[in-house]
């Protein structure tokens, strides 16, 4: 399998290191132990002749127009998370030049996989139009209110599509680089996992932080401080948008725009936000924590951990040890 990695500057360092060394590892162990020749021919392909990393580093590129066609493409995130710089990198010239030539690889049936603010290229680029996607969960509100027509779900860590797949935040280049090594062989992404101390999450629906994604819009803000004040008397629609001076049809579109599901779906993330951590920092049994956060028994709050988080009590209990 040939892969490109497209570096641009200021990319994040992590990003292309894991991604790197995933394959470095997954050859050496397909060489020594399963007896085979490397799996992965690894070329990082740049639109410029010199390309520096967030922290300064300079990285060695081959220009993309000498590099030979590959299989997959790679598109590491840039290293930001503030909305306004990443909006920004979108008119350097670099940047244009890579959609362009992202356009083209796609055009020529290369595969494309990015991952966290990676996947915002693809998505400037329209190649994720009428597709499913992740991405970084924290600029999921940016992701889904400028790229409407892509079909977007934050919660998952691993997307795969029509074009190619999608990770999530930060590690999800992890998960990315061991998903393309199981396409291969999922006997040497066990190895490779293994060696890694790593495994490929299905999820990052336990990493959001509700609050983060609220202070993308004024309304949704004052709506989870409506949510959080009123966890344990329970979700009314109409007393919220009361509460808030709107309607409650605006109160679902806004939702929906924003966070991508709806009241009462919201109020229940800071449910499970809430009773996560009354379970890791708290000495309540599961009723009493099922009572602070608005459910008559512990056996409701139990099936939504596990809707919810893939994990139960036990599991994140277990995270203190």
């Amino acid at each position: 399998m040939r892969i490109h990695i497209l570096a641009l500057d200021g990319l994040f360092d992590t990003g292309l290191s894991v991604t790197l060394d995933t394959f470095l590892i997954a050859n050496k162990l397909s060489a020594r132990l399963m007896g085979g020749a490397p799996r992965f021919d690894v070329s990082v392909v740049g639109m410029r002749k010199r390309v520096r990393s967030n922290h300064g580093f300079s990285i060695p590129v081959e220009a993309v127009s000498t590099a030979s066609k590959p299989d997959w493409v790679i598109v590491p995130a840039l290293a930001t998370s503030a909305p306004d710089e990443l909006l920004e990198s979108f008119d350097r010239a670099d940047v244009i030049d890579a959609r362009t030539q992202l356009c083209a690889w796609h055009a020529a049936k290369v595969r494309l996989g990015a991952s966290c603010l990676g996947t915002f290229h693809l998505a400037e680029a329209g190649l994720l139009d009428g597709h499913e996607a992740t991405t970084n969960w924290a600029l999921a509100p940016l992701f889904r209110q400028r790229y409407p027509a892509v079909r977007l779900d934050e919660s998952r860590m691993l997307i795969p599509s029509g074009i190619g797949v999608t990770a999530g935040a930060a590690m999800g280049h992890l998960d990315l680089a061991l998903w393309l090594v199981r396409s291969a062989s999922p006997e040497l992404a066990s190895l490779v996992s293994r060696y890694l101390l790593a495994d490929i999450r299905s999820s990052q629906a336990a990493y959001i932080i509700p609050n983060h994604l609220a202070q993308a819009d004024p309304l949704i803000q004052r709506f989870e401080q409506w949510a959080r004040a009123n966890l344990k008397s329970g979700f009314s629609l109409q007393d919220a948008a009361g509460a808030l001076a709107t309607s409650t049809r605006s109160l679902q579109r806004r939702c929906q725009d924003v966070l991508g599901k709806s009241p009462l779906a919201y109020f229940q993330d800071l449910r499970v936000e809430h009773a996560q951590s009354l379970i890791r920092g708290s000495g309540l049994d599961l009723e009493s924590i099922a009572a602070e956060v608005g459910y008559g028994d512990g056996a409701t709050l139990r099936t939504l951990l596990r809707q919810r988080l893939g994990r139960g009590v036990r599991e994140l209990r277990a995270d203190l040890l």
